[in-house]
């Protein structure tokens, strides 16, 4: 089809589906998002920045280059792989949590301090493993059926302390395989979290899995959901705090980022800082270096996310002047350490300095090679980085491009 060069990226999409005999409801539904955000995209009303979504229409509508859809002819011609981002633990996963037993396995007696210690160990292993989807992905079907054992097995106390594993044990379940899940897996991973806690009744838990459910509604488009959900667990946590344990007022201060990230996304500046200076000060009361278990929030993480938001308002100047005062190593977590320097390249971008963003791209990749190649936000900026990088820098960007898998070798 001749497109005109004067279309935007969301005229190209409503041209190209309209020629397809497509609805609306269609195209989003394929790609994994509702109707009224691909009505916003086609409007201009949003702009659409995410190379994995770009590559599901693209998919979607039977494209094979990505500059049909794009309308830029610089760099290399971008071709839209078939299938999904997948990932090898995928499957073994897909067992463990969909292929469910309605018959209780049996078991020896469990203890669930001991069930706790095991999930607790899968966490320090996801922050700090540079392949983490692997490791991780390769422990979690024998760590969801021993959790789904011990519930069934146990009651009263024992029961509950059961639960609260569970919901941890989903979480992790519902991080180590984002972008990669399938959408059903993913919300039902999130339901179970946020179930398992419910069941348990313990308010950290429920707040921890309200912010994993959160993420969930943030990342497939449904932002005021996921900033209602936050705030909902963060209205239940906050009259325990004066005598809760440190990790209560940890997951309370995530939610409060949390927030930050969602109404930075939306644009919404003033709320954006308003939420990131709650979290401020709660970091600000806890022990200096204190890390909650399984969000990684502290000090670090506190300022990890000012260069997040910053980003994400599109203030890059702030966010690089941010990022200049951190030291990524008082952050204990890989992923995040990774994903800082994915922040740092996109702040780059925004100013047009693609040698500093390829320079920081590639720190990010050594640092957390799977977390690079899993994050939407990271694969977008390295495929821009292949399409319109310097020449000098044009064959250092291919092979990044190539390593992370968003360009063909």
């Amino acid at each position: 089809m001749d497109l005109s060069a004067d279309l935007s990226v969301g005229e190209r999409i409503r041209v190209l589906r309209e020629s397809r005999g497509m609805s609306r409801a269609t195209l989003a539904q394929l790609c994994g998002r509702g109707p009224d955000w691909l009505k916003k995209i086609e409007s201009g009303e949003r702009d659409l920045r995410s190379h994995q979504l770009l590559l599901r229409l693209a998919a979607a509508l039977q494209v094979r280059d990505l500059s049909v859809i794009t309308g830029s002819s610089d760099g290399p011609s971008a071709t839209v792989p078939l299938g999904r981002l997948n990932h090898p633990t995928m499957p073994d996963i897909w067992g463990a949590v969909m292929q469910r037993s309605v018959v209780a396995r049996s078991t020896a007696p469990v203890d669930p301090a001991t069930l706790q210690g095991r999930v607790d160990q899968s966490w320090r292993l996801w922050h700090t493993s540079g392949h983490n989807r692997t490791e991780v992905g390769s422990i979690l079907p024998e760590l969801i059926r021993d959790a789904e054992a011990a519930v069934r097995s146990l009651d009263g106390p024992a029961r509950r302390a059961a639960l609260v594993a569970l919901s941890d044990v989903y979480r992790l379940t519902g991080q180590a395989t984002a972008y990669v899940a399938p959408a059903e897996l993913a919300w039902v991973v999130a339901d179970r979290a946020l179930s398992a806690a419910q069941d348990a009744d313990q308010p950290a838990a429920i707040a921890a899995a309200a912010w994993n459910m959160g993420n969930i509604l943030r990342e497939t488009s449904y932002p005021d959901e996921a900033l209602r959900v936050v705030n909902e667990a963060a209205d239940l946590i906050r009259p325990h705090l004066d005598d809760a344990p440190d990790d209560w007022r940890g997951i309370y201060g995530a939610l409060q980022l949390h927030a930050a990230v969602t109404t930075a996304r939306e644009g919404r500046e003033g709320d954006a800082w308003r939420y990131w200076d709650k979290g401020d000060q709660v970091a600000k009361a806890l022990p200096a270096n204190y890390v909650h278990p399984s969000t990684v929030f502290g000090r670090a993480n506190v300022d990890f996310h000012a260069v997040s938001v910053a980003t994400d308002l599109r203030k890059a100047q702030k966010a690089i002047g941010l990022a200049d005062d951190l030291d990524p190593d008082t952050m204990p977590s890989v992923e995040r350490r990774a994903r800082l320097w994915v922040e740092v390249a996109r702040g780059h971008l925004q100013r047009g300095d693609r040698t500093a963003a390829l320079h920081v791209m590639q720190m990010a990749h050594r640092i957390g090679a799977e977390t690079v190649t899993y994050t939407p936000s990271a694969r977008q900026v390295a495929a821009d980085l292949w399409r319109s990088a310097p020449r000098a820098m044009r064959g250092e960007a291919s092979h990044l491009a190539e390593a992370i898998g968003v360009a063909a070798g």
